[in-house]
């Protein structure tokens, strides 16, 4: 098991009782969130859908690289790795 630094974004923090970052042990991005669940009851379905896929509008960088280039859930963690959860935000400009 590694242990991990977590940076929890602002909508998530009431739940992890206003820390913006956590420790976890886990080897991998799914066992992660696992561990966020032990710890953070209620956490889980915030990040992952009824299918438990990671949510579209959810992204995670595990030492500010995406999963989503990487193994996705199955992305390895390996001791003192640092995982930013980012939630995406949409809007922008209108271009004229």
């Amino acid at each position: 098991m590694a242990k991990v630094k977590v940076r929890i974004p602002a909508p998530l923090q009431k739940i992890t009782q206003n820390k913006q970052e956590v420790i976890c042990e886990a080897v991998n991005i799914k066992e992660l969130i696992t561990d966020l669940e032990r710890q953070f009851p209620g956490i889980k379905e915030r990040l992952l859908d009824e299918n438990g896929k990671i949510r579209r509008f959810i992204n995670f960088y595990v030492n500010d690289e995406d999963i989503r280039f990487l193994k996705h859930d199955e992305t390895s963690l390996s001791d003192g790795a640092e995982v930013s959860i980012i939630p995406a935000i949409a809007g922008g400009i209108n271009p004229r």
